[in-house]
């Protein structure tokens, strides 16, 4: 009966030896784990953050040394953060010059230094089969290197992967327990647990730094949007004989189009639209210095030939050689009825008229110009020239950028400016608005499930 109940009381023990042992390790992990989190949100670089995990898996385990090898672009193990004086993995001379600084200094640089190919050495294999080794008694084991340094012997040693999600992230390396004892299972058990965390971690901060970044764009992107929103204007002038109606969408979050309505001296008023190649936070600031350009220019200029010359003389030297803008900049001149416009390369404007008989007709004002940017003011200028309509009751006047007629079916057709004349022919009649809105309905029912593909701009005046 006694021994009975000795053997029960034994086991009873063990048992609980083991639930403490248990709730020893689970203690180290969960604080293992807080600092992982602190290491990800607090550190700045990768390095600083390898450090500051280093050092918690030395607090952790009581180890007297470790060091981490991660793993490079060319599948090579290297050292990037030590703590203690860990012994380097190749036979070296660490012999102390006077120049070389403390000992722990100089065998750190030479762990920073040391790199290893996949399956050299320990730290190769164990990235190589990616499957720990505890080596309780490192003094006799031939795999392991040893220096005639006493303060670089290594009595036990533990190698472990750092995996996440199937992918070798580093292998970590601790030595000899503080105690002087040898590491065991147990000890073994909390490094494979620790370097779980330490994957989990290092990807956690990738991911964090990526959702960083993007958020980053997304504000910068955010803010030139509003920037962009801010140089349309959000009224237009107010004049007895004429209507204005203008639509723009952007393809993308930024987009490369602008247009523009403001009065002018002498009952006149200024009309614009203009596109950039490219889109993006690049198009958005040259957009946003060649408007400030048009507003300077046509308050001391009255021809819009001048004023389109004078802004490529501006800004030809500072655009990108990849980037131009086409324009058009028409000045309407309410007391004379009358149009004058220039067009640096952009898609001929639209002139709706009907005439005392009924009879409609819609033509392309044809005029001359290259896009701004694209070749010096010698060149430029010599191709651009002011164009005059007559512009009375009942004319409609249609500025577009080529998202309108280049936007495409699922067969790959384009709208075309053949569709767009059909389409202002019947609803050149109607309000400003309502001819925008018939456009962009054509536009839309053309397109379908194609979507739009580019920017899409348009300006309408009605006389009436």
């Amino acid at each position: 009966m006694w021994l009975l109940y000795s053997g029960n009381s034994r086991r009873l023990k063990l048992a609980q030896e083991e639930k403490q042992l248990l709730e020893q390790e689970k203690h180290i992990v969960v604080e293992f784990m807080h600092n992982m989190v602190e290491a990800v949100i607090e550190e700045g670089s990768r390095t600083s953050m390898f450090q500051r995990i280093i050092h918690a898996a030395v607090l952790s385990t009581g180890a007297m040394s470790a060091c981490i090898f991660e793993k490079q672009t060319d599948n090579s193990l290297k050292g990037v953060a030590v703590e203690g004086l860990f012994p380097p993995q190749r036979k070296v001379n660490t012999e102390i010059g006077h120049k070389a600084g403390t000992r722990a200094q100089h065998i750190e640089a030479i762990l920073r230094s040391e790199s290893f190919t996949m399956g050299e050495g320990l730290i190769g294999s164990v990235g190589q089969s990616r499957r720990g080794l505890l080596i309780a008694d490192a003094a006799h084991d031939p795999r392991v290197i040893q220096h005639e340094d006493p303060a670089l012997k290594i009595r036990s040693m533990i190698v472990v992967p750092v995996v996440f999600r199937g992918d070798l992230v580093a292998v970590l390396a601790l030595a000899n327990p503080c105690d002087g004892l040898a590491f065991n299972q147990t000890d073994f058990s909390l490094v494979e647990s620790l370097a779980e965390q330490v994957g989990l971690a290092v990807h956690n901060s990738d991911a964090m730094k990526v959702q960083i970044e993007k958020s980053k764009l997304d504000l910068d992107l955010e803010l030139a949007s509003n920037i962009q929103n801010l140089l349309l204007p959000s009224r237009f002038p107010e004049t007895p004989n004429l209507e204005f109606a203008a639509h723009y969408t952007a393809a993308q979050k930024i987009g490369g189009d602008l247009y523009d309505v403001f009065p002018l001296q002498d009952n006149k008023i200024g009309v614009a639209i203009a596109d950039v190649s490219g889109k993006g936070i690049a198009a958005s600031i040259i957009m946003a210095i060649c408007q400030t350009n048009l507003h300077h220019l046509s308050r001391s200029k009255n021809s819009p030939a001048e004023i389109l010359k004078a802004i490529n003389a501006e800004m030809h030297e500072s655009m990108r050689r990849d980037m131009f803008i086409t324009m058009i900049y028409a000045v309407i001149d309410v007391a004379n009825e009358s149009i004058t416009l220039a067009r640096a390369g952009h898609e001929l404007p639209l002139h709706y008229h009907r005439d005392t008989a009924g009879q409609i007709t819609v033509d392309k004002i044809q005029s001359t110009g290259m896009a701004i940017g694209m070749v010096p003011p010698e060149i430029f200028d010599s191709t651009i020239v002011d164009t005059t309509l007559h512009f009375s009751t009942d004319d409609a006047f249609l500025l577009y950028t080529d998202g309108v007629t280049e936007s495409v079916n699922l067969e790959g057709e384009e709208f075309s400016g053949e569709r767009l004349i059909d389409t202002l022919q019947t609803s050149g009649r109607g309000s400003a608005q309502a001819i925008l809105n018939t456009v962009i309905t054509s536009v839309e029912r053309f397109s379908g499930e194609a979507g739009q593909t580019d920017d899409l701009t348009l300006i309408a005046v009605k006389h009436r």
